[in-house]
């Protein structure tokens, strides 16, 4: 039995061409491009236009395949709920945009599976710190004092983990 092959990229959710790296890479593990290509869009479609990790694990004696879709980067779920095409310059000092808590914990809660956090409130707090490089408030907040406020913070809103 052939040991199966897996092919990683990080491509834009449902905007993947048969060009490189997709295509080619495919090409050389004699899959059908254009089938791929597509069933890769449909599949990512979900997060149109966000950089989504995908895995297309070839069986390589029967040229088989399947698609994993994973969840695109923290940094692309946040330029998403803020609106904005990139992060701060300048962060720290500069800030781009603004995110409420609610949207924040979404976007935890999203990622809480690959993130290495004991618990939601963990998550939520890594969330943040990647906040503090991109130029994003907690609510008018810079990020750095809102993880030392979060219990404040979610008590203000009457969230509860």
């Amino acid at each position: 039995m052939a040991k199966k092959v897996v092919l990683e990229f990080l491509v834009k959710g449902g905007e993947v061409t048969p060009g490189p790296p997709v295509g080619p890479t495919l090409g050389q593990n004699q899959l059908p491009v254009g089938k791929v290509v597509a069933d890769i869009n449909k599949a990512t479609s979900k997060w149109k236009g966000l950089l989504v990790p995908v895995k297309v694990i070839v069986d390589p004696a029967t040229r088989e395949y399947e698609i994993e879709v994973g969840t695109p980067t923290t940094s692309a779920l946040i330029m998403k709920e803020a609106k904005i095409n990139k992060g701060s310059g300048q962060a720290g000092k500069e800030f781009v945009a603004d995110l409420p808590l609610e949207k924040i914990i979404e976007i935890a809660k999203l990622k809480q599976e690959q993130m290495y956090s004991r618990d939601l409130k963990s998550a939520i707090k890594q969330v943040m710190g990647t906040m503090v490089s991109m130029g994003v408030t907690v609510e008018g907040i810079p990020p750095k004092e809102a993880q030392a406020k979060l219990d404040e913070l979610l008590a203000q809103k009457n969230i509860k983990l």
